[in-house]
């Protein structure tokens, strides 16, 4: 049986992908000399509803300079950046896939952030850093591939400082019938690992934390991929953005996201919980 963590890894890595994005960035017409954290942000925020979803997260989260930060598969780094360049805050990233830490690396040494921001490879399931390390744990749309949920939460809270706070924006199992592939997440059944709503927060509570905010985004999900689904119909894919990731069927993934959604196949939710 092939390991989950060689199905994840292969399916995210794209030859090329740097040369890839420092094309297409050069066509859009930004100076990679003086690039920024907003000039990355159609690709490299790989969740939904992307810089928005963001935004909105750390808002919740209430982030303050003096935080450290620790984004769980973290992609490129995209949030990573964000998050240090907005709230002047030291945010460590780990991913799986070595081909996005690479590129990660070199994308937030071209937008100055190499200081404050740094990208590690290694698995969720065992975070290279000490217990009661980070203020926050940040993590989006990375558990879908992730079987055992009891040691991923069990490593989340493990890390966190006593009182520290976990974010986390996710996609779970809807009630309806079984997702429709390929999605972003995964191109059929075999990496796609999701649970329900209320058994995500079993697991979560069973690992030491305390949910505190439980928002249900599957609206605002719905009216992202419309609207996305209909520029793309309107215009083709854009120069730059997250289909960049998603190799050549991009479109279909997205086609299926909102159908998943409207059927009630998947749902999106936006939580905090803190370690008791």
């Amino acid at each position: 049986m092939v390991n989950i963590d060689v199905l994840v890894d292969r399916y995210y890595t794209l030859d090329g992908i740097m040369e890839e994005i420092v094309t297409r960035l050069s066509e859009a017409g930004k100076n990679l000399d003086a690039l920024t954290v907003a000039d990355l942000a159609p690709v490299d925020e790989f969740h939904i509803r992307g810089r928005i979803a963001t935004i909105e997260a750390a808002k919740l989260a209430n982030i303050k300079e003096s935080d450290f930060i620790l984004d769980v598969g973290c992609g490129l780094g995209g949030t990573a950046r964000f998050l240090a360049e907005q709230y002047q805050c030291n945010v460590a990233g780990i991913d799986l896939t070595k081909q996005y830490i690479s590129v990660g690396k070199r994308l937030t040494e071209l937008v100055g952030l190499s200081n404050r921001v740094q990208l590690l490879q290694g698995s969720a399931l065992d975070i290279p850093y000490e217990d009661d390390t980070f203020d926050l744990v940040w993590t989006e749309h990375v558990q879908m591939n992730i079987a055992d949920k009891e040691r991923f939460y069990s490593q989340l809270a493990r890390v966190l400082k006593p009182g520290g706070h976990l974010l986390f924006h996710d996609v779970f199992r809807g009630l309806g019938d079984s997702p429709v592939y390929p999605v972003p997440w995964a191109e059929d059944e075999s990496m796609n690992i999701l649970v329900t709503e209320i058994e995500a927060q079993t697991k979560i509570n069973q690992a030491g934390l305390e949910i505190d905010q439980w928002i249900v985004k599957v609206r605002q999900s719905i009216d992202f991929f419309k609207k996305l689904l209909l520029r793309i119909e309107r215009h083709g894919l854009p120069l730059i953005g997250t289909h960049l990731l998603m190799g050549g069927n991009a479109q279909d993934k997205l086609e299926n996201c909102l159908r998943n959604l409207i059927e009630d196949r998947v749902s999106v939710v936006l939580g905090m919980a803190h370690k008791k």
